[in-house]
Protein backbone atom coordinates (compact mmCIF):
# COMPACT_ATOMS: atom_id res chain seq x y z
CA UNK A 1 0.00 0.00 0.00
CA UNK A 2 0.90 4.08 -0.64
CA UNK A 3 2.11 5.03 2.70
CA UNK A 4 3.88 8.56 3.39
CA UNK A 5 7.63 8.98 4.16
CA UNK A 6 8.43 7.99 7.75
CA UNK A 7 5.38 6.07 8.21
CA UNK A 8 6.16 2.17 9.21
CA UNK A 9 4.06 -0.43 9.48
CA UNK A 10 2.94 -2.08 12.62
CA UNK A 11 0.42 -4.66 13.53
CA UNK A 12 -1.78 -6.19 16.50
CA UNK A 13 -3.62 -9.50 16.72
CA UNK A 14 -7.45 -9.29 17.13
CA UNK A 15 -10.44 -11.56 17.51
CA UNK A 16 -10.65 -11.87 13.65
CA UNK A 17 -7.17 -11.73 12.39
CA UNK A 18 -3.96 -9.29 12.30
CA UNK A 19 -4.72 -6.01 11.77
CA UNK A 20 -1.75 -3.41 9.88
CA UNK A 21 -1.51 -0.29 11.41
CA UNK A 22 0.50 2.96 10.00
CA UNK A 23 2.01 5.30 12.52
CA UNK A 24 5.24 7.93 12.36
CA UNK A 25 8.05 6.01 13.79
CA UNK A 26 10.38 6.60 10.91
CA UNK A 27 12.27 10.02 9.47
CA UNK A 28 11.71 12.85 9.31
CA UNK A 29 9.31 13.01 12.10
CA UNK A 30 11.66 10.88 14.55
CA UNK A 31 14.07 13.58 14.66
CA UNK A 32 11.39 16.61 14.60
CA UNK A 33 9.80 15.28 17.95
CA UNK A 34 11.34 16.97 20.93
CA UNK A 35 10.09 13.92 23.17
CA UNK A 36 9.33 10.21 22.09
CA UNK A 37 6.50 8.97 20.21
CA UNK A 38 5.06 7.39 22.77
CA UNK A 39 4.73 10.75 25.06
CA UNK A 40 2.60 12.25 22.45
CA UNK A 41 -1.21 12.15 22.34
CA UNK A 42 -2.49 9.94 19.92
CA UNK A 43 -4.87 10.21 17.08
CA UNK A 44 -6.69 7.71 15.04
CA UNK A 45 -7.87 7.85 11.68
CA UNK A 46 -9.89 5.27 10.42
CA UNK A 47 -10.89 4.66 6.45
CA UNK A 48 -14.23 4.18 4.71
CA UNK A 49 -15.61 1.36 3.20
CA UNK A 50 -15.89 0.52 -0.52
CA UNK A 51 -13.74 -1.63 -3.56
CA UNK A 52 -10.06 -1.30 -2.35
CA UNK A 53 -10.78 1.06 0.62
CA UNK A 54 -7.75 1.27 3.27
CA UNK A 55 -5.54 3.45 5.38
CA UNK A 56 -4.13 5.40 2.03
CA UNK A 57 -7.58 7.21 1.86
CA UNK A 58 -6.29 9.55 5.26
CA UNK A 59 -2.87 9.58 4.19
CA UNK A 60 -2.72 13.47 2.54
CA UNK A 61 -4.24 14.14 6.15
CA UNK A 62 -2.48 12.33 8.99
CA UNK A 63 0.84 13.20 8.27
CA UNK A 64 -0.20 17.11 8.99
CA UNK A 65 -0.30 15.92 12.49
CA UNK A 66 2.54 13.64 12.61
CA UNK A 67 4.96 16.03 14.99
CA UNK A 68 1.71 16.18 17.30
CA UNK A 69 0.90 13.16 17.86
CA UNK A 70 1.79 9.60 17.84
CA UNK A 71 -0.55 8.71 14.51
CA UNK A 72 -2.23 5.59 14.27
CA UNK A 73 -3.87 4.77 10.98
CA UNK A 74 -5.40 1.25 10.39
CA UNK A 75 -6.34 -1.10 7.35
CA UNK A 76 -9.60 -2.38 8.59
CA UNK A 77 -9.94 -6.11 9.06
CA UNK A 78 -10.81 -7.25 5.32
CA UNK A 79 -9.22 -4.36 4.01
CA UNK A 80 -5.87 -3.20 2.51
CA UNK A 81 -2.84 -5.11 4.51
CA UNK A 82 -4.55 -6.05 7.44
CA UNK A 83 -5.79 -10.00 7.74
CA UNK A 84 -8.84 -10.83 4.51
CA UNK A 85 -10.74 -13.84 6.88
CA UNK A 86 -13.34 -15.46 3.90
CA UNK A 87 -16.44 -14.73 5.76
CA UNK A 88 -19.63 -12.81 5.39
CA UNK A 89 -18.57 -9.98 7.54
CA UNK A 90 -21.30 -8.68 9.89
CA UNK A 91 -21.72 -5.00 11.80
CA UNK A 92 -20.65 -6.48 15.09
CA UNK A 93 -17.24 -7.43 13.37
CA UNK A 94 -16.43 -4.00 12.79
CA UNK A 95 -17.82 -2.41 16.05
CA UNK A 96 -15.40 -5.01 17.79
CA UNK A 97 -11.96 -5.18 16.49
CA UNK A 98 -12.30 -1.07 16.52
CA UNK A 99 -12.94 -1.30 20.36
CA UNK A 100 -9.91 -4.02 20.37
CA UNK A 101 -7.91 -1.74 18.20
CA UNK A 102 -8.10 1.08 20.41
CA UNK A 103 -7.62 -1.39 23.55
CA UNK A 104 -4.27 -2.91 21.95
CA UNK A 105 -2.57 0.30 21.25
CA UNK A 106 -4.09 3.60 22.93
CA UNK A 107 -3.60 4.23 26.86
CA UNK A 108 -6.01 6.54 27.44
CA UNK A 109 -9.00 8.11 26.20
CA UNK A 110 -8.19 8.99 22.56
CA UNK A 111 -9.63 11.30 19.72
CA UNK A 112 -10.86 9.33 16.35
CA UNK A 113 -11.15 10.38 12.93
CA UNK A 114 -13.84 8.04 10.71
CA UNK A 115 -15.17 8.27 7.63
CA UNK A 116 -18.82 6.92 6.08
CA UNK A 117 -19.79 3.62 6.95
CA UNK A 118 -16.68 3.29 9.71
CA UNK A 119 -17.69 6.42 11.06
CA UNK A 120 -21.16 4.99 12.02
CA UNK A 121 -19.33 2.34 13.05
CA UNK A 122 -17.25 4.36 15.42
CA UNK A 123 -19.94 6.21 17.06
CA UNK A 124 -21.55 2.70 18.14
CA UNK A 125 -18.02 1.71 19.12
CA UNK A 126 -17.77 4.79 21.43
CA UNK A 127 -21.54 4.46 22.68
CA UNK A 128 -20.34 0.87 23.77
CA UNK A 129 -16.95 1.93 25.37
CA UNK A 130 -16.88 5.65 26.01
CA UNK A 131 -14.17 5.40 28.14
CA UNK A 132 -11.81 4.81 25.24
CA UNK A 133 -12.98 8.09 22.98
CA UNK A 134 -11.80 11.51 23.95
CA UNK A 135 -13.73 12.82 20.58
CA UNK A 136 -14.77 11.91 17.04
CA UNK A 137 -14.67 14.00 14.19
CA UNK A 138 -16.46 11.98 11.67
CA UNK A 139 -16.61 12.33 7.97
CA UNK A 140 -20.16 11.85 5.81
CA UNK A 141 -21.03 9.64 9.11
CA UNK A 142 -24.31 7.41 7.76
CA UNK A 143 -25.22 3.43 8.53
CA UNK A 144 -26.87 3.81 4.87
CA UNK A 145 -30.13 2.09 6.01
CA UNK A 146 -30.80 5.75 8.26
CA UNK A 147 -34.45 6.74 8.86
CA UNK A 148 -35.61 3.35 7.29
CA UNK A 149 -34.17 3.26 4.12
CA UNK A 150 -33.29 0.04 3.47
CA UNK A 151 -30.55 -0.18 1.37
CA UNK A 152 -30.67 -4.05 0.81
CA UNK A 153 -33.64 -3.77 -1.40
CA UNK A 154 -31.80 -1.69 -4.01
CA UNK A 155 -30.76 -3.41 -7.37
CA UNK A 156 -27.21 -3.77 -7.22
CA UNK A 157 -27.65 -4.94 -3.28
CA UNK A 158 -29.81 -7.58 -4.72
CA UNK A 159 -27.36 -8.31 -7.71
CA UNK A 160 -24.62 -8.87 -5.65
CA UNK A 161 -26.35 -11.40 -3.50
CA UNK A 162 -26.58 -14.09 -6.41
CA UNK A 163 -23.68 -16.92 -5.77
CA UNK A 164 -21.29 -16.85 -8.18
CA UNK A 165 -22.60 -13.47 -9.98
CA UNK A 166 -21.02 -11.75 -7.38
CA UNK A 167 -17.12 -12.57 -7.43
CA UNK A 168 -17.72 -12.96 -11.06
CA UNK A 169 -19.11 -8.41 -10.59
CA UNK A 170 -16.14 -7.95 -8.07
CA UNK A 171 -13.05 -9.24 -10.27
CA UNK A 172 -14.19 -7.15 -13.53
CA UNK A 173 -16.50 -4.36 -12.75
CA UNK A 174 -14.54 -3.43 -9.14
CA UNK A 175 -11.19 -4.99 -8.89
CA UNK A 176 -10.04 -3.20 -11.89
CA UNK A 177 -8.09 -0.46 -12.83
CA UNK A 178 -11.13 1.16 -15.10
CA UNK A 179 -13.43 -0.17 -12.66
CA UNK A 180 -12.24 1.83 -9.89
CA UNK A 181 -11.59 5.01 -11.97
CA UNK A 182 -15.03 4.42 -12.71
CA UNK A 183 -16.32 4.38 -8.87
CA UNK A 184 -14.27 7.18 -7.99
CA UNK A 185 -15.03 9.46 -10.83
CA UNK A 186 -18.88 9.22 -11.22
CA UNK A 187 -19.96 8.40 -7.29
CA UNK A 188 -16.80 9.23 -4.65
CA UNK A 189 -15.82 12.45 -5.95
CA UNK A 190 -17.50 15.24 -6.63
CA UNK A 191 -15.40 16.32 -9.57
CA UNK A 192 -13.39 14.24 -12.14
CA UNK A 193 -10.56 15.72 -12.60
CA UNK A 194 -9.47 15.20 -8.54
CA UNK A 195 -8.82 11.79 -9.30
CA UNK A 196 -5.27 11.01 -10.01
CA UNK A 197 -3.33 7.84 -11.02
CA UNK A 198 -1.51 7.66 -7.37
CA UNK A 199 -5.50 7.51 -6.04
CA UNK A 200 -6.33 4.42 -8.41
CA UNK A 201 -3.41 2.32 -8.26
CA UNK A 202 -3.53 2.78 -3.84
CA UNK A 203 -7.58 1.60 -4.42
CA UNK A 204 -6.52 -1.09 -7.20
CA UNK A 205 -3.40 -2.41 -4.83
CA UNK A 206 -6.14 -3.06 -1.64
CA UNK A 207 -8.70 -4.61 -4.23
CA UNK A 208 -6.15 -7.28 -5.63
CA UNK A 209 -4.87 -8.68 -2.05
CA UNK A 210 -6.18 -12.18 -1.63
CA UNK A 211 -10.08 -12.63 -0.21
CA UNK A 212 -10.47 -8.67 -0.82
CA UNK A 213 -14.25 -9.54 -2.14
CA UNK A 214 -15.34 -10.37 1.36
CA UNK A 215 -15.53 -7.41 3.19
CA UNK A 216 -16.24 -5.50 -0.28
CA UNK A 217 -18.79 -8.03 -1.05
CA UNK A 218 -20.23 -7.84 2.42
CA UNK A 219 -20.38 -4.39 2.22
CA UNK A 220 -21.97 -4.35 -1.17
CA UNK A 221 -25.05 -6.45 -0.38
CA UNK A 222 -26.15 -4.16 2.47
CA UNK A 223 -25.24 -6.52 5.48
CA UNK A 224 -23.20 -4.31 7.13
CA UNK A 225 -25.93 -1.30 6.59
CA UNK A 226 -27.85 -0.04 9.56
CA UNK A 227 -29.93 2.71 10.76
CA UNK A 228 -27.70 5.36 12.93
CA UNK A 229 -30.52 7.18 13.57
CA UNK A 230 -31.64 4.55 16.32
CA UNK A 231 -28.20 4.74 18.07
CA UNK A 232 -26.88 8.44 17.56
CA UNK A 233 -29.30 9.44 20.44
CA UNK A 234 -27.07 7.60 23.23
CA UNK A 235 -23.59 8.93 22.10
CA UNK A 236 -21.72 10.90 24.89
CA UNK A 237 -18.79 11.75 23.25
CA UNK A 238 -17.99 15.20 21.82
CA UNK A 239 -18.28 15.13 18.25
CA UNK A 240 -18.12 17.38 14.92
CA UNK A 241 -19.11 15.80 11.78
CA UNK A 242 -18.07 17.03 8.21
CA UNK A 243 -20.41 15.88 4.66
CA UNK A 244 -19.79 16.84 1.53
CA UNK A 245 -23.12 18.51 -0.27
CA UNK A 246 -21.76 16.44 -3.17
CA UNK A 247 -21.89 13.03 -1.27
CA UNK A 248 -24.26 10.69 -3.91
CA UNK A 249 -25.24 7.86 -1.44
CA UNK A 250 -26.52 10.20 2.00
CA UNK A 251 -26.63 13.67 0.91
CA UNK A 252 -26.56 16.34 4.06
CA UNK A 253 -29.73 16.76 4.71
CA UNK A 254 -29.63 12.85 6.01
CA UNK A 255 -26.39 14.20 8.55
CA UNK A 256 -28.30 17.48 9.64
CA UNK A 257 -30.96 15.13 10.53
CA UNK A 258 -28.86 12.70 12.50
CA UNK A 259 -27.10 15.39 14.29
CA UNK A 260 -30.30 17.00 15.05
CA UNK A 261 -31.09 14.07 17.17
CA UNK A 262 -28.15 14.40 19.44
CA UNK A 263 -27.09 18.18 19.62
CA UNK A 264 -25.51 17.36 23.20
CA UNK A 265 -23.25 15.48 21.49
CA UNK A 266 -22.54 16.70 17.54
CA UNK A 267 -21.04 19.94 18.98
CA UNK A 268 -20.56 20.67 15.18
CA UNK A 269 -22.31 19.82 11.52
CA UNK A 270 -19.97 21.37 9.08
CA UNK A 271 -21.34 21.16 4.99
CA UNK A 272 -18.73 21.04 2.34
CA UNK A 273 -19.10 22.43 -0.68
CA UNK A 274 -18.46 21.03 -4.01
CA UNK A 275 -17.28 17.78 -2.33
CA UNK A 276 -18.31 14.40 -2.35
CA UNK A 277 -18.03 11.45 -0.04
CA UNK A 278 -14.41 11.92 0.70
CA UNK A 279 -13.23 15.30 1.81
CA UNK A 280 -9.86 14.09 3.08
CA UNK A 281 -9.03 13.07 -0.79
CA UNK A 282 -10.54 14.96 -2.78
CA UNK A 283 -9.47 18.49 -0.66
CA UNK A 284 -6.97 16.96 2.03
CA UNK A 285 -6.03 21.07 2.95
CA UNK A 286 -9.52 21.84 3.62
CA UNK A 287 -10.16 18.72 5.79
CA UNK A 288 -6.97 19.38 7.82
CA UNK A 289 -7.88 22.67 8.79
CA UNK A 290 -11.23 21.53 10.28
CA UNK A 291 -9.93 19.07 11.74
CA UNK A 292 -7.21 21.18 13.78
CA UNK A 293 -10.35 23.72 14.46
CA UNK A 294 -12.37 20.89 15.77
CA UNK A 295 -9.95 18.93 17.68
CA UNK A 296 -9.36 22.50 20.09
CA UNK A 297 -13.09 22.76 20.09
CA UNK A 298 -13.87 19.37 21.45
CA UNK A 299 -10.87 18.38 23.59
CA UNK A 300 -9.64 22.00 24.89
Amino acid sequence: MIQPPGFEQHSVVTSLGRMVYYTNEGEPWRSTAATSLKELPTLVFLHGFGGGSSAYEWSKVYPAFATEYRILAPDLIGWGRSDHPARNYQIDDYINTIIEFLELTCNSATPVIASSLSAAFTIRAAIARPDLFKSLILTTAAGLSDFGENYTRSFFAQLVSTPILDKLIYSTGVATSGGIRSFLEQRQFAQSDRVYEEIVNAYLESALEPNAEYAALSFVRGDLCFDLSLYIGQLNVPTAIMWGEKSQFTGPDIGRRLAALNPQAVKVFQPLDDVGLTPQLEMPAVTIGLIRRFLKLLNG
